[in-house]
């Protein structure tokens, strides 16, 4: 059973996603791993990866995470992207998407389990970080952007227990 085992709140700088946006039509068994495994047997995260820069990776911890992007808004095409977060100015790369991003505040949960039970816990991070306190924003369309993050290593090398963590952040206000 996945618990939520750490929940703070993180001050990150402007930035750029910059990946590849998907949406409804691109889901396979009802998720995106098909787009993820290909995304990784590509090796498609080094071209990104190519375009840090240590002063970006200095001021936004686990900037160097892969991503996995979502916006909601009802009655509007959900959206997921697969990416990394680059310093604000960053060229696009060719095959690639954007969206910008103003400096932020988010709500960071850290979710212990096997990687079976990891996933699909955004709902929960959310309850939890309203319980602590956080108050969970939409952008200026009033949209709600979230997202899993894969930070290394918590994500990559399990525990005694086998057991990794997923962090999942809301954007949420100042």
């Amino acid at each position: 059973m996945p618990e939520i085992v750490r929940c703070y709140r993180q001050k990150v700088p402007a930035s750029r996603f910059i990946g590849i946006r998907y949406g409804e039509k691109d889901r396979v068994n009802l998720g995106y791993s098909f787009q993820w495994h290909e995304w990784l047997n590509t090796n498609r995260f080094a071209s990104l990866t190519a375009l840090y820069t240590p002063e970006f990776l200095s001021v936004y911890e686990d900037g160097g995470a892969h991503v996995g992007l979502m916006r909601w808004k009802k009655n509007e095409p959900f959206e997921y992207w697969i990416g990394m977060f680059l310093p604000a100015e960053t060229v696009v790369p060719d095959g690639f998407d954007s969206h910008d991003f103003p400096a932020a505040d988010l709500g960071v949960c850290w979710v212990r389990g096997s990687e079976a039970n990891v996933y699909f816990q955004e709902e929960n991070c959310n309850k939890q970080l309203q319980a602590d306190g956080m108050r969970i924003v939409t952008d200026e369309q009033g949209a709600y952007w979230f997202f899993e993050r894969y930070a290394y290593p918590r994500f990559i090398e399990p525990d005694e227990n086998g057991e990794i963590i997923l962090d999942i952040c809301h954007f949420i206000a100042e």
